[in-house]
């Protein structure tokens, strides 16, 4: 995660202390915030996390530590290009969002108080300014001149890696976040997860449809990854990028619509037919 990887054989172990370190501690601070944060910052006889809250961030350092280390992480960064898409799309689509499930309201309203922070946390999670970031640093993260400097470049490796990370949530702060008064109402959620899934398209499409290896570092490597060919490889890469983002933005659209409007809808069918008995038991004589 922190330092471009450089190894011969790509299925040789390498250790990576620093997410083994970063994991470690995110655990430590998360127990200390539930064991003695927590108990002083919500009501008395209140539950500190849920059921939910902790599992979720069970997966979230999960997919942290599987995303950040070897096999995908040495893979992804020095031999195969699709495999950097499937660690880029674990770290933006599936981290951030198992890291706000996994935090409980009373926890951000500590952090950032009411005052100049909260502010700022809302400017930055309103929904346009969210997507602007994100999108920007996603197309910024496709730049052949940048792929290839970061993949031998570890602090701008790194840098790239938080900027992800971060503008991925702000992005799903509006769809999941702690805070309900920053969330949107659920038609508004759905136009805008269907928006988010159509500016990664550009990309893809260039990605599949391009003539040569666009990426220089992947495109020279020697060393091919179960036979696969630099072409192969980009345009797998592009595919997943398209076809995996966006059904993946058409389930939870589909989870919000049954939930919400499904709901809706029953609950109708529900009245309409308890609606005659009711009436013939408060109609007079």
């Amino acid at each position: 995660m922190f330092a471009a990887a450089r190894f011969v054989d790509p299925w040789r172990f390498q250790p990576n202390v620093e997410v083994y370190l970063l994991v470690g501690f995110l655990v430590a601070a998360y127990i200390y915030v539930v064991r003695v944060i927590g108990p002083k910052a919500v009501p008395s006889g209140a539950a500190v996390i849920t059921r939910r809250h902790l599992w979720c961030f069970v997966l979230a350092m999960l997919v942290l530590f599987s995303a950040s280390t070897w096999p995908i992480h040495q893979i992804g960064e020095d031999y195969l290009y699709f495999m950097h898409m499937i660690q880029h799309m674990m770290l933006s689509y599936l981290l951030p969002p198992l890291v706000l499930l996994a935090t409980p309201e009373w926890l951000l309203r500590v952090l950032i108080g009411n005052g100049r922070t909260y502010r700022v946390v809302a400017f930055f999670t309103r929904p346009v300014v969210a997507a602007v970031l994100y999108n920007g640093v996603i197309m910024l993260l496709h730049v052949p001149g940048i792929v290839n400097t970061a993949t031998v470049n570890g602090p701008l490796h790194y840098l790239l890696h938080v900027a992800l990370v971060l503008t991925a949530l702000l992005m799903w702060a509006p769809v999941v976040g702690p805070l309900p008064e920053l969330r949107m109402r659920p038609a508004g959620t759905m136009i805008y997860l269907f928006l988010q899934g159509v500016v990664p398209t550009v990309p893809a499409m260039w990605l599949s449809m391009a003539d040569n290896p666009v990426y220089r570092h992947y495109g020279q490597q020697a060393v091919r990854v179960w036979g696969i060919s630099a072409m192969d490889d980009q345009q797998v890469a592009g595919v997943l990028m398209k076809i995996a983002g966006g059904w993946y933005m058409w389930i939870i659209m589909g989870y919000i619509y049954f939930a919400r409007f499904g709901k809706e809808a029953a609950d109708a069918n529900t009245y309409r037919r308890q609606r005659p008995v009711t009436e013939s038991v408060v109609r007079p004589g």
